[in-house]
């Protein structure tokens, strides 16, 4: 008998197996990312936003802004580029003017006296110590003539000069009683006369020094520095009967840049004549009289010991600057000016006068002056090239702006370049022309037509002939300067009247966006 065999599961997946139930759907899973838009809107929201971008006003005048900004480096580099140039021509001038004579200022002749200072130390011992009284001549009078050069050292010049000058004049009997001082204490017989002369390398000459009846040669060095510290002296002799002193002078002087004079005396009288067309009366006083032609120049001053600060007679030391100094700190001559107050203790105030003999064209200040109206320049420049664009219906890329504004920033480097080697106004055009012609045909690969390049140039030819109206107009310059930029800003505001600013497509926004429509049309204000 067959044992039962019991009944087992079919194996899932074969013929005779049953299907298991469905398992019923869950909550959708919610998405992980941003929604993303179909390939075809997607392409066309990029493409709206390139649109916008190359037409939004807004965000072209952005970018204008930014690149002027960026083009200020280049116009700060081009600054320094110009300091460090004059610092090579200066040390060049000083370089020749070492070996001829520096910048000189003649101080007095000044008539100094020993006398001695008695006085006991902490164990009682006597001591005697030497000081000295100075005494400044009643009238002073100098006459010369001053016959310029000029040498070259490289590309630079440098203005030398050699003057011939006589000093006339008369000291009072001195009243040493008037300083406090005993006249047993005086030393007559070593008393001398100095006269200051800042570079001894500029004497031509023995220099003979004509004392009343006598002639002395003058000695180099001054045994006391309280008044110069450089220049000579020569002994003299006073006379208990003598009311006063004559005296008398020449001098056969080497200089360069400048020449001055120290108003020593109660009465100070100097006339100067040179062939030299383009003096700078400067100093404590402007001459009386003056003339000053192309052939040279006559001068006379007249400075009475009122017109400074210090008495004719004083002891010890002069505390007071005795060189001529510049009134101008782009002068070469004004690092010696501070140096020199802030050497003397006194803080006197500089009384020396004289006159300068001046290149007649300084290229580095002009130049220097032509720089600051560089961010100007440049945006004179891309305001035109953005109203040809949003009038004339160009497009110009940021790029090509600042490719513009690199070429205007070249023509101050080319300017300063050619105006080493010729005259300022021969440098000045020919870096406007070569800029000029560069923006032009920049302008006509970008507009693509010779009109419009031909408005850019008109307008570029007529700012650079403006600003250099503006650079000769040296007393105007501020003037016409606002003037300019007044008229600009008329024809800027004139231009832009009609520009669509806000991108709407006419000349102002609507003044109401409509509401968006349902699918039934407008709402009614009324009810059905």
């Amino acid at each position: 008998m067959d044992t039962p065999v019991p009944p087992t599961d079919p194996t899932p997946g074969t013929p005779d197996a049953p299907t298991p139930p469905p398992t019923p759907p869950g909550p959708p899973t919610p998405p992980t990312g941003p929604p993303t838009l179909p390939p075809v809107a997607a392409r066309a929201l990029t493409e709206s936003r390139a649109i916008w971008a190359r037409r939004s006003v807004t965000l072209k005048i952005v970018a204008i802004g930014a690149l002027i900004i960026v083009l200020m480096i280049p116009s700060f580099l081009l600054r320094d580029l110009i300091g460090q140039r004059q610092r090579l021509r200066d040390a060049a001038r000083r370089d020749v003017a070492s070996d001829w004579g520096q910048e000189q200022t003649i101080g007095g002749p000044v008539l100094t006296i020993p006398y001695v200072v008695r006085g006991t130390t902490e164990t009682g011992a006597i001591v005697e110590t030497t000081q000295y009284a100075h005494f400044f001549p009643d009238r002073l009078d100098v006459t010369g003539t001053v016959a310029p050069e000029i040498r070259t050292r490289g590309i630079y010049k440098v203005v030398l000069y050699n003057s011939r000058l006589q000093l006339r004049g008369r000291f009072p009997r001195p009243n040493a009683a008037d300083l406090g001082i005993a006249a047993d204490a005086l030393r007559p017989a070593d008393a001398f006369v100095s006269l200051g002369i800042p570079d001894m390398v500029g004497v031509k000459n023995r220099i003979e020094f004509r004392w009343a009846d006598s002639t002395h040669t003058a000695e180099p060095g001054i045994p006391t520095q309280d008044v110069f510290t450089s220049g000579v002296h020569v002994p003299v002799s006073l006379s208990a009967q003598a009311t006063g002193y004559d005296f008398a002078v020449d001098l056969n002087l080497n200089g360069s840049g400048s020449l001055g004079f120290l108003p020593v005396g109660k009465e100070t009288n100097v006339s100067l004549t040179s062939p030299w067309g383009t003096p700078s009366f400067s100093g404590a006083f402007l001459p009386d009289e003056r003339e000053v032609t192309d052939a040279g120049f006559e001068a006379q001053w007249r400075v009475l010991n009122l017109n400074r600060n210090y008495g004719q007679s004083f002891i010890g030391a002069f505390n007071q600057p005795t060189q001529l100094f510049t009134d101008s700190p782009d002068d070469p001559g004004y690092d010696s000016y501070a140096r020199s107050v802030e050497m003397t203790t006194g803080g006197g105030l500089p009384s020396a006068f004289g006159v300068r003999l001046l290149l007649p064209v300084d290229e580095y200040q002009k130049t220097s002056r032509a720089t600051t109206y560089c961010m100007l320049f440049v945006f004179l420049t891309f305001t035109t090239f953005f109203f040809v664009e949003i009038l004339g219906g160009r497009r110009i890329h940021p790029v090509q702006y600042l490719l513009v504004g690199f070429a205007i920033t070249l023509f101050y480097l080319l300017l300063l370049s050619f105006s080493e080697y010729i005259p300022f106004g021969s440098a000045y055009g020919t870096a406007a022309l070569a800029v000029l012609g560069l923006v032009t045909l920049y302008a006509k690969a970008i507009f693509g037509e010779w009109k419009l390049a031909g408005v850019v140039a008109g307008l570029l030819a007529l700012f650079y002939g403006y600003f250099y109206v503006l650079l000769q107009l040296e007393a105007y310059a501020l003037l016409f300067g606002s003037l300019g930029l007044l008229v600009t800003l008329a024809v800027v505001m004139y231009l832009s009247r009609e520009v669509d600013w806000y991108g709407f497509g006419g000349g102002s926004p609507p003044s109401k966006v409509p509401a968006p429509s349902g699918p039934q049309g407008p709402a009614s204000s009324g009810s059905a």
